[in-house]
């Protein structure tokens, strides 16, 4: 059985004697940290580079049958996998270190450690529901993938798009917990039985996925496995504590949005439906969406399949989308007056400030404040 640490030893003396300044950090993770190794466990070991130089020590080889993959992680990733914005979080929470170049990359590694775990506290939630929506998007990817496959679906390739479903599953649920995985490859289902969300049904669509020899099978447990775990993303996100804020939210928002309600009345007035129709459409969905920003303190979900513009209705804005008629765009403009005023007049009654001058002299003097 080859000494991995022995390996190891070499790589850092090299480091020590020929490049002790191009390294900042060596560690090691995995299964010879966790007291699980094999005969066949390689040692999962990586580096950061301080220098481009640093990077050239990377290296791949294998002994007595024994792969090794020395690899670089920059500090930019490293600060990604402290955020959770990489998967493998526990490279960063959980390694050894075997060599530090100095106190000061020593301090570095330790906060991105001290990042980690901040990111179970609570203010972070919401950003990590973000991200358990947004790999759920990928596993929607998947279920268009296996409708237009069709009758040329076959197993092997069913199990291929099934597995990457399982893998954004548990992904997804990893965030949605705030937490990260410290295994992988085999490992996830275990650690996902212990979260207080998961779906109620998650160890029997898994068992359909992974054993079931019928496509459609699989197929199905797919989409009702993706279903459930988005109907837990959506709980958890509206069950955030609302955050009003109308000041953060709002600053600038119609001075710059102005522009297009001004393209809006110009397209009205000039018979142009087609600019009319998207100009329409994006003035008031974008609205919509930043008034429910400001009334709950985050952005409607992903999948809140329109949800979101009840807020809009509430304050009895107009709804221009309804008014499109190539026939007849004075009602359409008339609207738009009628929104324009009400949303001077809705900012100014939640103190947003609104930067509107009716002349350049008094912009000027204005600007000559700030």
């Amino acid at each position: 059985m080859v000494n991995v640490f022995a390996v190891a030893d070499v790589i850092v003396k090299h480091i020590k004697h020929h490049c002790p300044q191009d390294i900042a950090i060596v560690g090691y993770y995995g299964s010879y940290l966790q007291g699980r190794a094999t005969e066949r466990s390689d040692l999962d070991f990586f580096f950061i580079p301080a220098t481009p130089r640093g990077r050239k020590m990377e290296v791949q080889f294998i002994i007595d049958g024994i792969s090794f993959d020395f690899y670089p992680i920059g500090w930019e990733r490293a600060e990604r996998m402290a955020a959770l914005d990489e998967w493998n979080t526990t490279i960063i929470a959980d390694c050894e270190l075997l060599y530090i170049r100095s106190e000061e990359d020593r301090a570095r590694f330790l906060k991105l450690r001290e990042n980690i775990h901040a990111m179970k506290e609570s203010p972070n939630a919401i950003k990590l529901i973000n991200k358990a929506e947004l790999v759920l998007c990928e596993c929607f990817l998947n279920l268009d993938k296996f409708r237009l496959a069709g009758d040329s679906l076959d197993l092997p390739y069913c199990r291929v798009l099934a597995q990457e479903v399982a893998g954004n599953i548990f992904k997804s649920l990893g965030f949605l917990n705030q937490i990260f995985y410290t295994r992988s490859w085999g490992y996830y289902r275990e650690q996902v039985s212990n979260l207080p969300l998961k779906p109620d049904k998650l160890d029997k669509h898994l068992d359909t996925i992974m054993f079931s020899h019928s496509t459609n099978e699989i197929m199905s447990a797919c989409e009702q496995l993706i279903i459930e775990t988005l109907h837990l993303i959506l709980e958890r996100k509206n069950n955030q504590k609302d955050m009003r804020s109308y000041k953060n939210c709002m600053k600038g928002y119609y001075e710059e949005e102005r522009g297009m309600l001004n393209k809006l009345l110009t397209a009205c007035e000039n018979g142009h439906y087609e600019t009319a129709y998207f100009v329409a459409i994006a003035v008031q969905d974008n609205l919509a969406k930043i008034l429910y920003v400001a009334e709950k303190g985050h952005w409607p979900a992903t999948f809140d399949l329109g949800k979101y513009r009840e807020i809009y209705q509430q304050f009895g804005y107009p709804d221009l989308i309804s008014l499109l008629d190539p026939t007849d765009l004075q009602s359409l403009k008339t609207a738009v007056l009628q929104l324009i005023e009400m949303l001077e007049s809705h900012l100014e009654s939640e103190e947003v400030p609104l930067n509107i001058f009716n002349s350049v002299e008094e912009f000027e003097t204005f600007y000559n404040r700030v």
